[in-house]
């Protein structure tokens, strides 16, 4: 493939938005020349969102295709496994990609996708999660890393850090503070699991 590094984990990052988690690992795949990883696919159910333009800019190859132009979820994810195999795609890196992961790809990535989730699971799962931890009236949340398995954030957590809930915060407040800390423990850990399991 093209751009292959010898040596590398060859990763494939899911997006649905914005894109600041992978915008975050591709700025610290340029930084650091010794990160364990290579983005060599950028995958999207929403082919225009803004995560599918930072790919695009980045020269990283994208396949961004809506579920509602495919017979059904299986064949949908059938079209993706087939372009992970052709990059040969090692390790699925879940980024704000919004939609639940199909047993066609869970059994042909079993134990090899990751998500990055923003609280500490088990606590505020779901798409709301600072949300939910502000109306909670919580004195800290934080982020998750675990493997992805048929639930929604209930795999089995790889890295945790805490993040510091203080009074008067807003969701947008929150967010960023979580956002800061996604942005270094995803990398950190998506090398340690790279590391850990000789991948």
């Amino acid at each position: 493939m093209p751009g292959q590094i010898r040596g590398k984990c060859r990763i494939s990052v899911f997006v649905s938005g914005t894109g600041t988690n992978l915008q975050a690992l591709m700025d610290y795949q340029q930084l650091h020349p010794d990160w364990p990883a290579e983005i060599v696919l950028v995958v999207s159910d929403k082919p225009r969102c803004q995560a599918v333009d930072r790919a695009r800019r980045a020269g990283i190859p994208v396949f961004a295709n809506e579920v509602k132009a495919y017979p059904d979820k299986a064949a949908y994810e059938a079209d993706i496994l087939r372009a992970l195999q052709e990059y040969d795609v090692a390790l699925i890196v879940l980024a704000g990609y919004m939609r639940l992961v199909g047993p066609t790809l869970l059994n042909a990535y079993r134990n090899r996708i990751l998500n990055i989730h923003p609280s500490l699971l088990p606590a505020f799962p779901g798409r709301t999660a600072v949300r939910d931890a502000l109306a909670a009236n919580v004195s800290e949340t934080g982020v998750t890393v675990h493997y992805v398995d048929e639930g929604i954030d209930t795999g089995p957590i790889v890295a945790q850090r805490v993040v510091p809930v203080e009074p008067g915060m807003t969701e947008a407040d929150l967010l960023e503070r979580v956002h800061a800390v996604e942005h270094e423990l995803y990398p950190a850990t998506i090398a340690q699991v790279i590391m850990d399991r000789q991948m």
